[in-house]
């Protein structure tokens, strides 16, 4: 039996949590860690609780929470927004008006529809859209036209209502029948084949809610950053997600348990913390666990969250032990188990010092040379096992092999000392106890000493020198009476006697 060293490796702890995404490259190097502050726009774009945004505030938020860095695309809706306010056939009616606004955007700027296209920057350029992108453009257009519209969001869907005589009518701007969708059958026979989701009506109001227009605008930066973890850019993630937690609560961590938006929402705070993490599993699975170490001490002081930032320190200090040990660096493990110290729990500190301890302890063991070597060994696993390092099974296992190796080192040339070895391990099943491999070592090397002495019995006989001969058979049962062999080699001295 040759022990092996008992560590394990972790690669990814967590499943890495996914940012929902309604209707949504490989990873590229990041040369810096991800942006941990939220941009000065997002701090200026919030406002107080109720605050009543005007539609050319949430058309220039919505061109920054879809990355757009132009003036064009503000002019843009300006020009549309005119457009509508100006059109010949605008109707006089509030009702008319809403639906007028639905059927402008389907024949002039809404062409295809994409379920991953949240932007509003992309919706204007190319006319591709998915529920988000065409409710908050239609909602914009609402408000400027001086209609009252809000969100409304389901766990996978978004979509709109605009308040009209005292009443609600929902709109699923995706669609062109989509106005008050309930009552137009052409929209029930389109929507679900286009879009593939279904309408949900008001009455089931546990599966829809209402959300304000700010929110509607930040579920583009929530789709974004799901865009990006799906496609392993965890990095590009990160700053998106602090944008969008600040844009609705202002002060990320000072609000951090004060938020109290839409129920189908994360808390802004804990999602920023999901992301973080997110990078962290990105850089641990990527192996580069010093880079995620350093995330940790970059990223931790300002969101701080103990528990969740030590599990990825205890995968990543870990996994860099991991890989020492493959190389047989056990004392470079052990000085970067010790330089980590400080940021570990102690509970952590323990397990790895365990793992470690018991690597070191493998290291030695295959190292023995002599018995002072061997006693050395043992007092040290004696000790490990005392203070709870390694539990009395790895105990049990790892005395076996010390034990194993000193009487192979006793039992080999130039002298071949059997009753050594035999001796040494008798000694040591007394000292420790037995166990199978112990037994059958034993077994090996009494059977090894007992060959012994047939072969010197043999080696007398052949030379005729039957008082030799006779001595040595009589040593060899006096230790052995039950060898089948020896007694065989009496009855052929006997029978010379006669």
């Amino acid at each position: 039996m040759k022990p092996t060293i008992n560590f394990f490796l972790i690669l990814l702890m967590f499943l890495l949590l996914q940012t929902p995404g309604f209707a949504q490259n490989s990873a590229n190097k990041i040369e810096a860690f991800p942006r941990i502050e939220p941009d000065p726009k997002a701090l200026d774009f919030h406002k107080p609780e109720n605050y009543n945004y005007s539609w050319i505030e949430l058309a220039e938020i919505s061109l920054w929470a879809s990355g757009d860095t132009t003036a064009s695309g503000l002019e843009q809706i300006r020009k549309i927004a005119e457009a509508i306010k100006t059109s010949s056939k605008l109707p006089a009616t509030d009702k008319e008006k809403a639906e007028f606004i639905l059927d402008y955007m389907h024949k002039n700027l809404l062409k295809s529809y994409s379920a991953n296209q949240s932007r509003v920057d992309a919706l204007l350029s190319n006319g591709r859209f998915n529920c988000v992108s065409s409710s908050v453009l239609y909602l914009i257009l609402c408000k400027s036209a001086g209609l009252n519209a809000v969100g409304v969001e389901t766990k996978v869907h978004a979509f709109v209502s605009v308040y009209i005589d005292g009443k609600s009518i929902d709109v699923e701007t995706t669609n062109l029948y989509g106005f008050d969708p309930g009552n137009r059958k052409e929209f029930h026979d389109q929507f679900g084949r286009v879009t593939g989701f279904a309408y949900v009506p008001p009455k089931n109001y546990r599966d829809r809610q209402t959300i304000t227009p700010i929110e509607l605008v930040s579920i583009i930066l929530r789709n974004r950053v799901s865009e990006f973890e799906a496609a392993k850019r965890f990095g590009e993630a990160v700053p998106l997600a602090v944008d969008r937690a600040a844009l609705l609560t202002g002060d990320i961590i000072a609000d951090k348990d004060a938020y109290s938006g839409a129920s189908f929402f994360d808390s802004p705070y804990q999602d920023v913390l999901n992301r973080l993490f997110n990078y962290g599993i990105f850089l641990l699975k990527s192996g580069r666990e010093e880079d995620c170490l350093s995330w940790v001490a970059f990223a931790s002081p300002k969101y701080p969250e103990e528990n969740r930032w030590q599990e990825i320190i205890f995968a990543a200090v870990n996994n860099r032990i991991g890989k020492f040990l493959k190389a047989s660096q056990i004392i470079e493990a052990r000085n970067f188990l010790d330089s980590q110290e400080h940021i570990l729990s102690s509970a952590n500190y323990s397990r790895l010092d365990n793992i470690l301890v018991d690597a070191e302890l493998v290291n030695i063991v295959n190292r023995i040379g002599s018995i002072t070597d061997s006693n050395r060994v043992v007092a040290a696993i004696i000790e490990a096992q005392t203070n709870s390092k390694i539990s009395d099974k790895r105990a049990s296992e790892l005395l076996t092999f010390a034990i194993q190796k000193t009487a192979s080192i006793l039992s080999g040339p130039p002298e071949q000392d059997w009753l050594a070895a035999i001796n040494y391990v008798e000694n040591a099943i007394a000292q420790f106890g037995s166990n199978r491999e112990l037994e059958q070592t034993l077994r090996l090397y009494r059977n090894n000493r007992a060959i012994d002495f047939h072969n010197r019995f043999a080696a007398a006989w052949n030379k005729k020198n039957f008082a030799e001969a006779e001595r040595i058979i009589n040593e060899g049962l006096a230790e052995f009476p039950n060898d089948r062999q020896l007694l065989r080699d009496r009855e052929t001295l006997n029978r010379q006697k006669k």
